[in-house]
């Protein structure tokens, strides 16, 4: 199943909730900075997707781990803000949601899988001389 699930959709997805949350920050927010480089990276991010979608089909669950990247990068970028400006607000919430998500993309793409650790056992030296 890991196999699967295209990497790059992924990526792209994770880029565009996280442009397109900087792009709505930098629009809308007194404490962001206006910058036109959001709006430009959420219109590659978005274009990246897109093509990435028209290209073919999309396999077992990318489109469910594209949503939850798509919202972990949304919720990330959103308690980086509350957390570099407290006076926005509290960050926990956003903070348990991506952690949430990312717990669900990680057991999609088999991650939580653990195998038996293999010890090297080193030969004992002597401690004659």
């Amino acid at each position: 199943m890991a196999q699967a699930i295209d990497r790059k959709t992924l990526l792209f997805a994770f880029l565009t909730g996280l442009c397109g949350n900087a792009t709505l920050a930098v629009l809308t927010s007194s404490y962001v900075a206006f910058s036109i480089f959001p709006i430009i990276a959420f219109a590659f991010a978005i274009s990246s997707l897109w093509q990435r979608y028209v290209d073919g089909p999309l396999s077992d669950n990318t489109g469910n781990c594209a949503l939850a990247l798509f919202f972990i990068g949304a919720f990330g970028y959103s308690a980086f803000i509350r957390a570099q400006y407290p006076a926005i607000g509290e960050n926990l919430l956003q903070i348990f949601i991506c952690l949430g998500l990312s717990f669900f993309v990680a057991t999609r793409l088999g991650m939580s899988k653990s195998e038996p650790m293999q010890t090297e056992q080193a030969p004992a030296a002597s401690l004659e001389s």
